[in-house]
C-alpha cells in the first residue's frame, strides 16, 4: 500500500491535543504525560493522516505496560510489536536506551501511541523535532516537499520510513544546536507532563 500524504490542515492541532488528553485520561496514573508529535503536530507540514502521540511513563517493564493493554484497548488500541526506535547516526547510545511501546488505532482515525520511559533519549527526541520545525517554517516546507517527493517514488511504508530516518537526524542535528541555544526543554500539553 502507497504512502499517503496529505496537505496540511489546521484542525490536526486541536484534534492532537485532545487525543492526548483523552489518552492521558484513560491510562491514568500510569501516564505521566501525553503530547502530539509527529508532522500533524506541526503547523504547516504535510503529513501521513495518521496522529502520533507519546506518552511518557515511569516504567517499560512488562507489569505497568501490560496494565496500559485493557485502558488503551477501551478506546480502540492495539499493542504492536514495535519496542525499539531508529538511533540516529553518530549517537552512542546503546539501543537499549531507545526501548518503547508501540499501540495503534485504526479507521475512522488513525492514530500511532509511542509510550517511551520519562527522560529517555527518544522520548526527548520527538518532542524536539517536532518544536524545532515549529519554530522554523521554511524548514517545514522544505521537509514536506522531501515527504512528498519521497511518497511518490517509494511503494510502500517500511522502505519510505528507512529513507525518511537519515533526514530527521539531519533535522536532529540543527535542532540540538537550537535546544542549546534557547534553553528549549522537554513539555508536555496533558497534565503531570
Amino acid at each position: 500500500m502507497r504512502v499517503r500524504i496529505d496537505p496540511p490542515a489546521e484542525a490536526w492541532a486541536a484534534r492532537g491535543g485532545a487525543l492526548a488528553a483523552e489518552v492521558h485520561a484513560a491510562a491514568g496514573p500510569l501516564s505521566l504525560g501525553v503530547a502530539h508529535i509527529g508532522s500533524t503536530a506541526i503547523p504547516g507540514m504535510a503529513a501521513k493522516p495518521v496522529y502520533d502521540l507519546q506518552m511518557r511513563v515511569a516504567a517499560l517493564s512488562p507489569a505497568p505496560c501490560s496494565a496500559l493493554d485493557e485502558p488503551l484497548a477501551g478506546l480502540g488500541f492495539a499493542r504492536r510489536p514495535y519496542e525499539r526506535d531508529h538511533v540516529p547516526a553518530g549517537r552512542p547510545d546503546p539501543p537499549s536506551r531507545w526501548r518503547k511501546r508501540c499501540y495503534t488505532r485504526g479507521a475512522p482515525e488513525p492514530v500511532n501511541l509511542h509510550i517511551r520511559l520519562a527522560g529517555s533519549p527518544n522520548e526527548r527526541l520527538a518532542l524536539l523535532f517536532r518544536d524545532w520545525l515549529r519554530a522554523h517554517p521554511a524548514a517545514v516546507a522544505a521537509y514536506a516537499a522531501f515527504k512528498l517527493v519521497l511518497a511518490d517514488h517509494v511503494a510502500d511504508l517500511g522502505p519510505y520510513t528507512d529513507v525518511k530516518d537519515p533526514v530527521v537526524d539531519l533535522v536532529v542535528a540543527a535542532a540540538e544546536d537550537w535546544a542549546a541555544a534557547t534553553g528549549w526543554t522537554v513539555t508536555y500539553e496533558t497534565p503531570g507532563g
